[in-house]
This record gives C-alpha cells, structure tokens and sequence, in this order.
C-alpha cells in the first residue's frame, strides 16, 4: 500500500468511526431539551426522569464524540497538507465558525445545564439546554458547508493557482449544503430514534411482569421513538430525491456509478439489485432488476431524460482534464500515470442500496414498535426486545453506507470540478496527500485505529451501565423531608448532577 491509500485509509477510519458518535448526540440533545421542556411545561415526573436517563447516556456519547472529532482537524496538516495550502483560504472559514461559534456555545450551555439543575431556575436552564442543542445543530451546519463546497466549489475565485473565497454568504448557501443539512439532521433523528426504541423495549419487556414505576418512562420513549424514526425516514426520503437530482446535474459520475449505469440510457431504468460483478465499466455479465424510466424521473422529474453512463462520461473528464496525471514527482507512483475517473463502483452501487435499505428497515421497525405497544400493551415475546436493540445498528449503518457512498463517488477528485463553476478550482486526491514515507502513515494509522478500538470499548461499557441501570441508576437521592417541607419543596430540591 502506497502512502496515498494509507492516508485515505486512515481518514476513512477515524471519520466513520466519528460519525458513529455524532448523529447520536445531534438527535438525541434535541429530543432531550424537548423531554425537559414538557416536564418545564406539565410537571409530569415521567418526563423528568426520561431527560435524566437519556441525558445521562448523551452526556457520555458527546464526550467521546468530542475526543474523537479532534483529530479530524489534525489530519489535514499530518496527511493532507498538499489539500490543505490549496482549500486553506476557503476550508478555514466554516471550521473556524463551527469552532468559535457552535462549539464554543455547544461547551458553555453543556457546562451550564450539566451543573445548573439546582442552581438555576427551571426556565433558564431549559433555555441552556435548547442552546446546547440548537448548538449541535448549527455546528453540523457549518461542518456540512465545508464538505460541500468540496464536492460542489461555489464563491471563489482562482488567484495564484489556488481558490480564493469571494463571498462566504455563498459557501454557507451553497444549495448543495441546503439540501445536505436537513437529509443529515434527519439520519440523526433517525438514530436517535432507533436508540429509544431499542432500549426502552428492553427495558419495558424486562419488568413486564413487575409493576414497575418507571414502566411510563418506557413507554413514552419507545412510542417517542417510534414516531420520530417515521417521520425522519420521510423527511430523509424527500431531501434525498433533493440531493439526487442535485447530483446528477453537479456530479453526474457520482450518480451513474451509483447506479452502475454503465451506457447512456434514453430513459433510464432504475436498478433495484445487480446479479453479477458490477466493477467493470462496461457492465459484462451483469444482471440487474430494473425499474423501467424510473432513473430518468429521479434524474429530471420526467419519465424520457437521458442520463449519460460511466463509459461516455470517462470520456468527456478525460477530454476536460486529461487523460494522465502531471507529471510531478509528488505524485509518487501515480506521476505520469493514466487517471482512472471510475470510481469504485461495488462500494457506490452496494453503499447506495445500504443506504436506503437500512433506514427503511429501521424506519419499518418504528411501525412494528407502535403496533406492539398500541393501546396500553407491553409485547411479552421474547424477540420482540431483541430485534429492538439490534434494530439500534440499522440507522447506523445507513448513516455510515451513505457517507461513504458520498466520499468515494466523487473520487478521483477530493475537490470535485463544479460544471458551472470556476475553471482550475478542482484537485485530484493524489494531488492531495503531504510527501510522508509509508512507515510515518502506518504509525498514525495504527496508533489511532488503536486509540480509537479503546475509546469504543470505553463508550460501549459506560453506555451498557447506564442503559442497564435503568431509571434507577441516574436518579438523584431525595433529602429527607422535614416536618415543613411539601411535596413539592421536596421534588424541586432535586439535585439533578452528573
């Protein structure tokens, strides 16, 4: 393995393994603030309790998110610095926003709600939590402006062979990051979702025969769930046929290998499956189930569009921006060499299908939790608490399968050329990589793929702890009541620390 696939290697890694902890936080801090607001609102312990149980496991999640995230920035200037002194300009500017502005409010609001419980009156730390929340979000925002301009480079200009940002209003409107943002905030959603359902199932199902008090907090989070996963599931159904035809008109490459389109069609059909080796171009013994016109009406809304295959677009990226790579010895190996503009079309064919396939099915396992606990019933079959929790991993691996459809079907550019855009702003990936031995990439890799095997082991026996300890296991001690305390003296002192 040379130093450029070590590098990508790596940050595939570090990144997938990132994004495991980051839809998590973003869904769930929001479903929290919204549990704490109707217990602001009613004054309903049930959902009291539900925002200190699912807070204390963000809580946990958000820290290793935190660690994790950190090196992500690093590896532009370990790695990537070739990347780096060409996008600085531009890149810089969201991540620096998303630095001083969301995560910096994401830390303070944190800080405060964490040890604001009995310090702050109810509707201020309410509004620490909203901020939190909202600030993941924005911070989201910001990181997805950034990987947009990447695949998709808007308000530049090309000065002294390297982009040059012009308006930061249009990389922060670029329309590629409008309809990334809420396809990605509604696959944490969807996370989120399947969370709840899985271990308020669990949960529910193990004191089924008990008459357990905290049996509503079970209840409320798993019907909760249940019906945000629905709706995100839809919402990420119709973003998603935003960013697809987004794609076709921005990376046509990206959306033909998606579909391994190998020949223009005039209308296209859409292939549900594909029988046979889908890594050749030209599509030899491949059989796919197709959709007659489909592809064409996901392309342009209409059912007789043609949609160019991988073939005749090959032939066209060749015609625009070479058939070989410079001739530069950074390049290493690849100096001189001919550009293979195929991405890998197993891994954007299959990664697509996973994409959708997962979110249905966690979205389907939301229907059959509702059914199952449709009018007061607590479901006493034994499967039914364990295809919950392994329904926790679908939404997961949706999330993961589409990111990495995402990166890989623009390659070979890490910033992929804009149609409509300026000439020159585009880099290839191999153009990108810092001048590192492949003994210094190995090191990092290892060291960090190690790192990053303990900080999952750390985060999976802090998560089954909480998860296992229930209600219980979070809730505060009451001080004991004197002669003039009341009730409700009693439940306001509280103290709801970590």
């Amino acid at each position: 393995m040379d130093v450029l696939e070590l590098a990508r290697w790596q940050f595939g890694i570090t990144t997938v393994y990132h994004f495991l902890m980051v839809p998590l936080t973003i869904g769930l801090s929001v479903l929290v603030a919204g549990m704490q607001t109707a217990w602001v609102r009613t004054g309903d312990r049930r959902y009291y309790k539900m925002t200190k149980f699912w807070g204390k496991l963000l809580l946990v999640n958000f820290a290793m998110g935190v660690v994790t995230g950190i090196v992500q920035e690093f590896q532009f200037g370990m790695n990537w610095n070739a990347y780096s002194r060409f996008v600085g300009d531009v890149f810089g500017a969201p991540l620096a926003m998303e630095g001083l502005v969301a995560f910096f409010v994401e830390s303070t609001f944190l800080g405060l709600w964490i040890f604001g419980w009995d310090r702050l009156s109810k509707r201020v730390h309410l509004a620490c939590a909203w901020a939190f929340s909202l600030a993941t979000v924005a911070s989201a925002y910001f990181i997805l402006a950034a990987n947009s301009w990447m695949q998709h480079p808007v308000g530049v200009e090309f000065v002294d062979g390297k982009p040059t940002m012009r308006s930061i209003w249009a990389v922060l409107t670029n329309n590629t990051a409008l309809a990334a943002i809420p396809h990605t905030i509604a696959g944490a959603f969807s996370v989120a979702a399947a969370f709840l359902v899985g271990v308020a199932a669990w949960h529910l199902w193990r004191k089924r025969k008990q008459d357990d008090e905290h049996r509503s907090v079970w209840r409320s989070s798993l019907r909760m769930g249940g019906w945000i996963g629905i709706v995100a599931f839809a919402v990420l159904a119709i973003t998603g046929d935003t960013q697809g035809k987004l794609m076709f008109e921005q990376q046509p490459m990206k959306m033909a290998s998606a579909e391994a389109l190998c020949h223009t069609e005039k209308p296209a059909s859409f292939s549900v499956i594909a029988i046979g080796d889908v890594s050749k171009q030209n599509c030899e013994d491949v059989k796919t189930f197709n959709v007659p016109a489909l592809l064409s009406f996901l392309a342009h809304n209409d059912f007789s569009t043609e949609v160019q295959g991988v073939e005749d677009l090959v032939t066209q990226y060749q015609a625009k921006y070479g058939t070989n790579y410079p001739n530069d010895p950074a390049l290493g190996e690849l100096a001189g060499k001919p550009i293979d503009y195929t991405p890998n079309l197993p891994v954007t064919y299959w990664g697509f299908r996973m994409m959708i396939g997962f979110g249905a099915v966690s979205a389907g396992l939301g229907v059959l939790a509702l059914w199952f606990t449709r009018r007061g019933r607590i479901p006493g079959t034994k499967w039914f608490p364990v295809v919950m929790l392994l329904g926790i991993a679908t939404p997961f691996f949706g999330n993961s399968a589409g990111w990495i459809f995402t990166e890989m079907g623009r390659q070979p550019f890490v910033v992929a050329p804009n149609p409509s855009g300026v000439d020159g702003v585009w880099m290839f990936t191999a153009q990108a990589v810092s001048n590192l031995s492949t003994g210094e990439v190995w090191t990092s890799l290892i060291a960090l793929t190690s790192l990053y095997a303990v900080l999952g082991v750390i985060e999976v026996v802090l998560m089954r702890k909480y998860v296992r300890g229930g209600v219980e296991g979070v809730l505060p001690p009451e001080k004991p009541k004197g002669p003039n305390d009341s009730d409700s003296d009693s439940e306001d002192a509280l103290a709801f620390a970590y």
